[in-house]
């Protein structure tokens, strides 16, 4: 809901969890602890997604397949923590998403000669991020088949940073 809607009320994002307005106040103060639970869970989630990608394992081609393959279900999380920038705002420096893992990747990549080293890495996980964001929030609103985002961003991102 709120990767689609970021001014939803609470009884807005009530109904669509389906669950009644008491039931959200009884976990959440007021709409802003909401929104700040929710980004620190889905920080958390984005973190555990990148780990199960083994971001460190394999050639940097396969491990960035990973990584694009499993963040895309969780693209309404994706949308909600990146398509805005001040729903990271208020989270302190500690708890935000962290991009190493795949800046890593990125730079792996690059000694192995298979993603374009003339690009800084910060460049391409941008560029990643932007499709991913993008692509999810596209799906969500219809225009774009959910099933056809892996492998179009696969295709892009390929064609786009790898060398040569």
């Amino acid at each position: 809901m709120l990767a689609r809607d970021r001014t939803a009320t609470l009884p807005e994002i009530a109904a669509a969890a389906q669950v009644a307005r008491s039931t959200l106040h009884r976990y959440f103060a007021d709409r802003d602890r909401l929104i700040y639970e929710t980004t620190l869970d889905s920080i958390r989630i984005i973190s555990d997604i990148l780990a199960i990608a083994a971001t460190d394992e394999g050639s940097a081609v396969d491990a960035m397949r990973r990584v694009i393959t499993t963040l895309v279900p969780e693209g309404d999380r994706i949308v909600f923590l990146f398509a805005d920038p001040a729903v990271l705002r208020d989270i302190p420096a500690e708890q935000l998403p962290d991009s190493a893992p795949v800046r890593n990747l990125i730079i792996r990549g690059q000694q192995e000669g298979v993603f374009a080293p003339e690009l800084a890495p910060e460049w391409i996980r941008i560029a990643l991020f932007g499709m991913l964001v993008k692509a999810c929030s596209e799906a969500a609103h219809g225009t774009v088949p959910r099933h056809s985002i892996v492998p179009s961003i696969i295709r892009i991102f390929e064609r786009g940073v790898t060398a040569g």
